[in-house]
């Protein structure tokens, strides 16, 4: 049955919107009190409490969107949008660029795990008294020891397909998840690894494409359906429908059209089988949207305008110059009378017999000479236009703005800006990548973790104190953690670092904190290599270095008074 339409898509015979007709006996006033509105005529700007309900101007007359659930918007239209994105992010420079700064600036080349067990959430838990700071810090770097063997593994055992290290599959999903919309990896359980590589464990990861995420044999979606993700009752997602191949490989059409079910999480102990992360922008969502979807428009039009630019300006520098003649309506008519008539081939071979016998050399290069009335004249190239350059930064800080990045990092053009306005820029932009980094933390890096975690604590790997409870009765305290990615960086080192210093020295900061965001290292790493360096400098009797501190911090920041004036 077809749906009732919105009373703002009621139309008279005239195409115009109608209002509803008022309850019988109760005609409404017009508003010039002299009569009352027939139904079939359109409401009055009083009708409408906003703005935003008109429907009279011309800018809201012609829009009138409908209202679905997020999962019927994106769904159905998934295939085109997300074609769509991954075209311009392989052949436009521009997009290719933002996801480039994105990942960057989140993940980079090493997405480093800093373990951080939640000791006091346990002790509170359990009443144990050996879940303290000391115990904390000595399961940190066991844990973390045994995460980097396994992460980095030369053979790459980590890897279902044995390609990328955790890092980088953690790069590779962020990627899907900015471009596709969705990051998605299946963890399997493979014991004949065990005793392969660096690292012995059974567990091991599959960066899946979320192409493959799809309903069995393209179905339309259920209740119980969406997107190729199965959810029960109250909306918990209890497996993912994956294909055995994308459906565009021809060499696979038969495991094309073959689904596997994968539970999101199996066995008793609840072990983790599908991790799917993606942004929500609604409740009830279950797939996700890729970053250029917004300003999808705008950079194909933008791609358009640069492509017709540079034809214009390449074909202004082809015809560059040119003769014109004294060629008058006469002639013209000349030149189309009959062939017994002298008239335009008389005045062709005129100037032919002219450049013939009239060759003009200076110095071994040809001077042109001109048949009497001809003159040379140059096509002034007017492209790009002068605006061009406005206009297309102007369509770039559109797509910063989406993709939550400065237009500078876009465009790597920082010539016009200041110390002030980028390190501005860079702030606010920091902001929406640590929350991009800590959403996909959330959402994808933490559950790897967690996953690994839970082999190696049921292999007794990691220390723990006496009566602990099993990693699956308090697995949220035991794999709480955090992640290193690339650090800030710095504008103006001197400026900043002395304010990192007197930040620590007020207590308003600390060691770990200044490593972590500025640079991305581990604080303790850094000690331990000062550390080391000191000892060398006493070894060779070389005179230690006076790093900065406070009182050196301070003495640099202080502007040295001028001389008096004489």
């Amino acid at each position: 049955m077809a749906p009732v339409p919105a009373p703002s898509r009621i139309l008279d015979a005239a195409g115009r919107p109608m209002v509803p007709a008022a309850p019988a006996g109760k005609p409404r006033p017009r508003a010039d009190g002299n009569g009352y509105w027939p139904p079939t005529e359109m409401a009055p700007n009083s009708v409408f409490p906003y703005d935003a309900a008109q429907w009279q101007t011309a800018e809201m007359g012609e829009w009138l969107p409908w209202i679905r659930s997020p999962d019927a918007e994106i769904n159905i239209f998934r295939d085109r949008m997300v074609a769509r994105n991954r075209d311009l992010a392989r052949n436009d420079g521009w997009a290719s660029g933002g996801i480039t700064r994105i990942l960057d600036n989140t993940v980079g080349a090493s997405f480093r795990l800093a373990a951080n067990p939640d000791y006091r959430a346990l002790a509170a838990q359990t009443g144990i008294g050996g879940f303290d700071a000391t115990w904390a810090d000595e399961f940190r770097r066991t844990a973390e020891a045994l995460w980097r063997g396994f992460a980095d593994d030369i053979g790459r055992y980590n890897d279902v397909t044995r390609q990328l290290t955790v890092s980088q599959q953690f790069r590779l999903s962020l990627r899907h998840k900015l471009v596709d919309g969705d990051a998605l990896a299946v963890v399997y359980w493979m014991p004949e690894r065990v005793g392969r590589g660096a690292a012995n464990y059974a567990t091991s990861f599959l960066v899946v494409d979320p192409d493959r995420l799809s309903n069995p044999q393209q179905m339309v979606d259920t209740k119980y359906l969406r997107g190729g993700v199965e959810i029960d009752d109250d909306g918990v997602p209890i497996a993912y429908h994956i294909r055995k191949a994308h459906q565009n490989d021809w060499y696979n059409a038969v495991e094309s059209m073959e689904w596997v079910r994968v539970p999101r999480e199996e066995g008793n102990d609840g072990w983790r089988r599908v991790i799917h992360d993606f942004e929500r922008d609604r409740a009830g969502q279950n797939r996700g949207i890729g970053v250029f979807t917004p300003v999808l428009a705008r950079l194909k039009m933008l791609a358009r305008y640069y492509g017709v630019e540079l034809q214009a300006a390449t074909v202004a520098s082809i015809f560059g110059t040119y003769v014109t003649s004294p060629f008058d309506k006469q002639l013209i008519e000349e030149a189309i009378a009959p062939a017994d008539q002298e008239g335009m081939s008389f005045y062709q071979s005129l100037r032919g017999d002219w450049h013939d016998k009239r060759p003009a050399i200076l110095n071994g290069v040809v001077v042109p000479t001109l048949a009497p009335g001809e003159e040379i004249t140059s096509v002034a190239a007017a492209h790009p236009h002068d605006g061009f350059g406005e206009f297309a930064h102007e369509m770039l800080r559109a797509v910063a703005a989406a993709l939550g990045v400065s237009a500078e990092q876009i465009t790597q053009d920082w010539s016009k800006t200041n110390y002030s306005s980028a390190r501005a820029a860079l702030l606010e932009s920091w902001k929406t990548l640590t929350r991009r980094r800590d959403e996909f933390v959330a959402g994808f890096a933490t559950p790897f973790y967690a996953a690994w975690l839970h082999e190696a604590m049921d292999n007794g790997e990691l220390p723990l104190p006496a009566g602990a409870p099993d990693y699956v009765e308090a697995r949220t305290g035991y794999s709480r953690c955090g992640w290193l990615g690339p650090g800030r960086g710095w504008i103006d080192p001197v400026k900043e670092k002395q304010g990192a210093v007197l930040g620590m020295d007020a207590g308003l900061s600390t060691l770990k904190a200044e490593c972590a965001q500025n640079e991305g290292r581990d604080w303790e790493e850094v000690m331990d290599q000062r550390a080391i360096e000191l000892k060398r400098f006493d070894k060779l009797g070389i005179p230690r270095p006076t790093w900065a501190g406070m009182q050196d911090a301070t003495k640099a920041a202080t502007p040295p008074e001028q001389p008096e004036a004489q």
